[in-house]
């Protein structure tokens, strides 16, 4: 016997879409923790991180985002403006340069399963994957995340192609530039191979917003 709902159109199906929303995730971690407390110490420790959450806590207000989540000494955080998170990212990792804490970031802009408060969803899975590929004291994005801001006035360098565990196929990231000097770590002046992360140095391309190429 057919059923009665076999040749309904999908669209018209709206409940099974009204909990979903767009937005961009932002996931971030502070580099090397391990590291600093076994050279800090447990109570020091705990402190650095209580400043580097109330600093997070600060600014993400200002920023217009919104905590989702928080677990160790990182981040997730969710914003309704593409341009204010990647600002909010760029001013969080100069505001605990004095802290000598390098972070990791990772954006993503794209539609999330959001129930009781929290996000789920491919778009999630993605801004971690990003966080994690991030060199210290970088922010990393999509393309995604490129192409929505064009004409703000953000610059992105290339990062070529990744692919990101879990997700289906190759996808093109690019990291956030914020100052002239082109600098993109901030914090204490300590080589990659001291917080236990090497990278292979690769020019630089650098992409306008403006050019959706």
């Amino acid at each position: 016997m057919e059923h009665p709902n076999r040749h309904r159109r999908w669209f018209e199906d709206l409940e099974s879409f009204s909990r979903r929303v767009l937005t961009t995730v932002l996931f971030t971690d502070v580099v090397d923790s391990t590291g600093r407390v076994y050279e800090l110490g447990d109570r020091t420790w705990t402190e650095l991180l209580r400043t580097h959450h109330a600093r997070f806590r600060d600014r993400l207000d200002l920023f217009g985002g919104r905590e989702v989540d928080a677990a160790g000494d990182g981040f997730l955080a969710a914003f309704d403006v593409p341009t204010h998170a990647v600002a909010f990212a760029c001013a969080f990792h100069e505001g605990v340069a004095d802290l000598g804490l390098e972070v990791r970031t990772g954006l993503h802009t794209g539609e999330c399963e959001l129930e009781d408060g929290r996000l789920r969803g491919v778009a999630v899975h993605v801004g971690a994957r990003l966080a994690s590929l991030a060199r210290p004291g970088e922010v990393l994005v999509s393309s995604t995340v490129r192409d929505v801001v064009a004409g703000s006035g953000l610059r992105f360098a290339d990062r070529g192609l990744h692919e990101l565990r879990g997700v289906p196929g190759q996808r093109r990231l690019f990291a956030a530039r914020w100052n002239e000097s082109g600098a993109f770590r901030t914090g204490r002046d300590r080589s990659r191979a001291a917080a236990g992360v090497t990278h292979r140095r690769r020019p630089e391309r650098l992409a306008e917003t403006a050019d959706a190429g």
